[in-house]
């Protein structure tokens, strides 16, 4: 966990409390369906955190996953979580993909209007 303030115009972190991948027993987003930046971190304690933001905060848990995926293999649990921007697989699952979405978003914008100006007889 680090903590940032900000003197003048220099900013600062300072590791506050270091915990180990294998100990993490589960991850809880809180609420699946809403925007927020709020998570838990269950150890032997469970710890209250909040991500610069609800996209930060997807990012830190499938980064998680892949961690524990790649060097543990471990049986964790991530919950709370829509399961859609979690997997790497999905289109929506990744910042750099952004212009994609854009993409996909106007393409089903634009078939809606196609097919609402369409005149069936």
């Amino acid at each position: 966990m680090v903590k940032h303030w900000r003197v003048d115009r220099e900013e600062k972190y300072e590791i506050v409390e270091k915990w180990f991948l294998k100990d993490l027993e589960m991850i809880d987003g809180k609420e699946a369906d809403t925007d927020n930046p709020y998570f838990d971190m269950h150890f032997h304690k469970v710890y209250n955190m909040e991500a610069y933001s609800c996209a930060s905060k997807y990012t830190f848990a499938r980064t998680l996953n892949k961690l524990n995926a790649t060097y543990l293999k471990k049986d964790f649990k991530i919950v709370n979580f829509d399961d859609t921007y979690l997997n790497d697989g999905s289109i929506w699952s990744s910042s750099n993909r952004d212009f994609l979405v854009v993409m996909r978003v106007c393409f089903y914008a634009s078939n809606l209007l196609c097919l609402s100006l369409c005149r069936f007889s």
